[in-house]
């Protein structure tokens, strides 16, 4: 699994022109799921992500978790994280996973990062999904399960 985590003043995700999630301050996830990834891989992203500490304290260093930031999660399925470019100049998908393994997963995630105590909004799996954030920072980590 791979998540392009993002550090986020406000964003969103429209589907359609609706919005079907949107955060004020927190964390822009962008998740990308192969066909090796299970639970076990969802379980540790998910205590990772909540744990980590990315916003400033008083003294402006990275000390702090989201939860004392006081932001939310926006997650966004994204198979393109899986995209091979090495040949040609079409990408490759195959490393992928097809999506009646990922969107469990993906789902799964989400509901785990809830159980840590966190408030997350979605886009819809699947879906041609329009992404807005304001980058705070900016702060960008990649984040892999294996």
């Amino acid at each position: 699994m791979r998540i392009i985590l993002q550090r986020s003043g406000p964003a969103s995700v429209q589907v359609d022109g609706k919005v079907t999630g949107s955060i004020e301050k927190g964390y822009v996830l962008l998740v990308g799921i192969t066909h090796e990834d299970t639970e076990k891989d969802v379980t540790y992203l998910a205590k990772k992500i909540a744990n980590l500490r990315l916003w400033e304290d008083d003294e402006g260093k990275m000390n702090k978790s989201i939860f004392e930031a006081g932001g939310d999660i926006l997650s966004v399925s994204q198979f393109t994280l899986y995209g091979d470019t090495k040949k040609g100049r079409r990408p490759s998908f195959i490393e992928a996973a097809r999506p009646e393994h990922a969107e469990p997963l993906w789902e799964l995630l989400n509901e785990k990062l809830e159980a840590e105590g966190l408030n997350v909004q979605t886009g819809i799996f699947g879906a041609m999904m329009d992404v807005g954030l304001v980058n705070d920072g900016p702060v960008t980590i990649i984040i892999e399960s294996n």
